[in-house]
């Protein structure tokens, strides 16, 4: 199985919280850790300068996603359809969630409320715990 894994995720195993052995069960069972590009750049963009090498590690041992035109076909759809009901989803959280879609993976996350999508399927990873 591929485990996309969500920017809240990858903070937590960068800072040594218990994403670190969520990650290493994945890895024991088989499935595959993956991230996507969109999420590279979330990091990159928080970055504090003491995480560089961490984060070059972190991704040197992912899997990235890139980001196709279905996937953002789909992340089009989901948010046309969501603000139609009066739900506001961010741009970067539906293009990761349509990317993990597209590849039949599964989305790790510490905030599963950002993926009200029926179609996907989220893990919730709570973070810092």
């Amino acid at each position: 199985m591929l485990r996309v894994l969500d920017s809240t995720v990858l903070i937590d195993f960068m800072r040594g919280r218990p994403a670190v052995e969520r990650v290493a069960a994945v890895r024991r069972s088989g499935d595959v850790a993956a991230t996507t590009a969109i999420n590279v750049e979330e990091i990159v963009r928080g970055l504090r300068a003491a995480e560089t090498d961490a984060a070059r590690r972190l991704f040197t041992g992912l899997v990235v996603l890139p980001v196709g035109s279905r996937a953002g076909w789909q992340a089009g759809t989901w948010r046309r359809d969501f603000a139609a009901r009066g739900v506001t989803l961010w741009q970067a959280d539906c293009l990761v969630a349509a990317t993990a879609m597209m590849h039949d993976a599964t989305l790790a996350t510490g905030n599963p409320k950002d993926f009200p999508m029926g179609q996907l399927e989220v893990e919730h990873w709570p973070v810092g715990q």
